[in-house]
């Protein structure tokens, strides 16, 4: 299982106003562990910044001045994420953004690119409905470290999400292990059907059904006369 967990920085909040990304930072996983890859690049828009993404990430138009546009790194970009399985916080925005550039490039967006993408965004909010569900409202409620994230970067941000994504789901991998081996723990108890011992049937005795009767009762009385247990009197 090869994961992806990617993370952008942008000129304002909507590519459809004319935004564009500044920064791409991905984080490489197989099988749930860091295999140390990583790619990551700052990207000259060719445009401004806004005043309130410049306040967020703090990447200004003359750092970018001399970086290479959206094409020049796009062939890296798509060979580090081709076939994987994509993880991103609000994922609308990032792909949102990533596609527009694709599709600038006439290049295939990301759906037709990688095999798919999971939202920690809508996980977390499932997970704690009505609860916050920030990136350093999940780094608290996990205990991931996220003291080095001054301001937004995409490369910090996406090895920050990493530590929160694996938080969020651990135990999935005992799921998975458990899945894995439940063909061959069937089959083999397939085999040994006729060597089970016969079901025995302990029913309960007068005493017990008379104990639980009057417990069933006590429900009722406090319940007013409600108790799922015993049968409705239908009404006249």
């Amino acid at each position: 299982m090869r994961q992806i967990i990617l993370d952008t920085e942008t000129t304002g909040l909507d590519w459809r106003n004319g935004d564009r990304v500044i920064e791409i930072g991905c984080v490489e996983l197989i099988e749930r562990n860091f295999s140390g890859r990583h790619f990551h690049a700052y990207i000259n828009p060719e445009r401004g910044i806004d005043a309130g993404a410049l306040e967020v990430h703090g990447i200004t138009e003359e750092f970018l001045a001399d970086k290479p546009v959206f094409a020049g790194i796009v062939d890296d970009f798509e060979n580090f994420v081709r076939g994987a399985e994509l993880v991103i916080h609000n994922a609308a925005f990032d792909v949102g953004f990533l596609d527009h550039e694709l599709a600038l490039l006439k290049r295939p967006p990301l759906a037709e690119l990688c095999a798919g993408v999971i939202d920690t965004l809508k996980m977390a909010r499932e997970q704690n409905p009505g609860k916050p569900a920030s990136l350093d409202a999940l780094c608290k409620r996990h205990d991931v470290d996220s003291s080095r994230r001054n301001l937004h970067g995409a490369l910090l941000d996406a090895e920050i999400l990493a530590e929160v994504y694996l938080a969020m789901t651990r135990g999935q991998e005992s799921l998975f292990m458990a899945l894995d081996e439940a063909p061959d723990e069937i089959a083999e108890d397939a085999g040994h059907i006729d060597e089970q011992w016969p079901l025995i049937v302990l029913r309960a005795s007068a005493e017990e059904l008379a104990a639980h009767d009057a417990v069933l009762a006590d429900i009722a009385k406090a319940n007013k006369g409600l108790c799922l247990w015993l049968p409705r009197k239908e009404s006249v």
